[in-house]
């Protein structure tokens, strides 16, 4: 049997904090109890927000907590060809399908939606795509692409979901409800969901299922915030023919006030806590992971 592959894809769009570490640190112990390999990639594929200096600063605080990690470092921004290639064969096997409203004007629909009636979200509390897309024949799509409007490209769900059937995973960790052991996967909770931008041919969903299956990654531990989006994983690893990994969701870890820590609300930073004297065994305390 080869050795199982664990791998650590923060994107550079801030700096780390102690949830970050918990994660990292959880993949690399893991590697190195069980034999395996331990990959760091940069999930880069947001020119907008991803800078330089956070890719640099992950280096080093990942190098601070004792990290040691496979090179060369995969960045996703270098592999855009690649999740484009993915993206052109859903869309020949009729399992994508071009939107053309900006979000203003999706929020214009689903709020127009919920007073009829509440309009359905996803298990992220996002509101399912609202547009009537599907329905556009396919001379007006052209005509709209070649004009130049800006769109994105969804994948059909209901199409999709009917052409694989049912899906489940083997959960080793815990989901947000006990959820453990085989878990049935629902990817129809997340409607028609976004699978490249105009400017960008890719997604989180689409590059990850690349990228784990690229770099033969067997064993994702991540975040339970990321439990259910597992489920639209699976769907793209069948619908592309990837291999499926093992899934183990750990526990986020919450400020003071209750929030999961993010870049978002500036929780502590690791590049903080050192310049106030912190050690690595000190973060391993504070996020109880102990001694390695």
């Amino acid at each position: 049997m080869p050795p199982p592959v664990f791998r650590f894809a923060p994107s550079p769009n801030g700096y780390l904090h102690l949830g970050h570490a918990y994660s990292a640190l959880l993949n690399f112990d893991l590697a190195r109890k069980s034999g395996g390999r331990f990959l760091l990639r940069i999930e880069d594929i947001d020119n907008t927000r991803c800078r330089a200096e956070f890719e640099t600063a992950i280096y080093e605080d990942l190098s601070w907590l004792g990290i040691e990690w496979e090179q060369p470092v995969r960045r996703q921004s270098e592999h855009l060809a690649v999740y484009r290639e993915s993206l052109e064969r859903l869309e020949h096997e009729g399992l994508i399908f071009p939107a053309f409203e900006s979000r203003s004007q999706l929020k214009a629909l689903v709020q127009a939606k919920d007073k009829v009636s509440p309009w359905p979200r996803d298990p992220d509390n996002g509101p399912l795509y609202p547009g009537d897309a599907k329905g556009m024949l396919q001379k007006e799509r052209d005509r709209k692409i070649a004009s130049g409007a800006p769109y994105v490209s969804r994948l059909d769900m209901a199409v999709a979901v009917a052409s694989i059937g049912k899906l489940s995973w083997t959960e080793e960790g815990v989901g947000p409800n006990g959820e453990t052991g085989s878990v049935e996967a629902s990817p129809e909770r997340w409607g028609d969901v976004v699978l490249a931008r105009k400017e960008t041919p890719t997604s989180y969903h689409l590059s990850v299922v690349i990228d784990d299956a690229l770099q033969g990654v067997t064993h994702i531990v991540r975040g339970q915030d990321l439990f259910w989006a597992t489920s639209v994983h699976r769907l793209l690893q069948e619908l592309l023919d990837l291999p499926q990994p093992v899934y183990r969701h750990h526990k986020l870890l919450f400020d003071e006030t209750g929030k999961k820590l993010s870049k978002s609300t500036a929780a502590t930073g690791l590049r903080e806590l050192r310049a106030e004297g912190a050690t690595p065994e000190n973060i391993r305390q504070l996020i109880g992971l102990g001694s390695p």
